[in-house]
């Protein structure tokens, strides 16, 4: 007498569709971070920016030959009382001139919608470089400080720095 083919229960189609789910959802999650290098955040002290506090963030480059894109990220809450954020960056390389520049960061509209995503934090992003080679390998440090006219600068809560693969 031959066995009959048995077909699963409800319960075990269930678990066959909750198992499907959990696979797709983490090849979705793993997928997204393949390309990033570096992603890390600071945390300021009492949602406050203090004009001479800079933030540092360090990270290892192996591979020169290929490109990256460089974002400053930024967490505001809704105490920050302006529509932009001017930031003073060094890149320091592990040879060579340390490198220096101002970026201007919009973070709301002519009518003060912020443009950042969140509700009551909005997390906003702003690219420092776009398809840059870093020109050795080795340890990299970028340090920000902000450049507004204010002592203390509210309403900023955590400024970070992330580093993908480009294309």
């Amino acid at each position: 007498m031959t066995d009959p083919v048995s077909k699963p229960n409800h319960r075990e189609k269930g678990n066959l569709r909750s198992t499907r789910l959990l696979c797709l959802l983490c090849l979705i999650c793993f997928s997204c971070e393949n390309g990033v290098v570096y992603n890390q955040y600071r945390e300021t002290d009492h949602s406050v920016w203090e004009k001479d506090k800079e933030y540092y963030f360090t990270f290892m480059i192996d591979d020169e030959t290929t490109p990256y894109n460089i974002m400053f990220e930024v967490r505001n809450n809704n105490l920050y009382p302006y529509q932009n954020l001017w930031i003073f960056y060094t890149e320091n390389p592990p040879a060579g001139p340390v490198r220096r520049d101002t970026v201007e960061c919009v973070l709301a509209d002519e009518f003060g919608k912020w443009s950042g995503k969140g509700i009551s934090l909005f997390q906003s992003g702003f690219t420092l470089r776009q398809g840059y080679r870093f020109p050795v390998k080795g340890q990299y440090s970028f340090g920000f400080r902000q450049g507004m006219r204010n002592d203390a600068l509210k309403g900023i809560q955590e400024i970070g720095l992330r580093i993908e693969k480009a294309g």
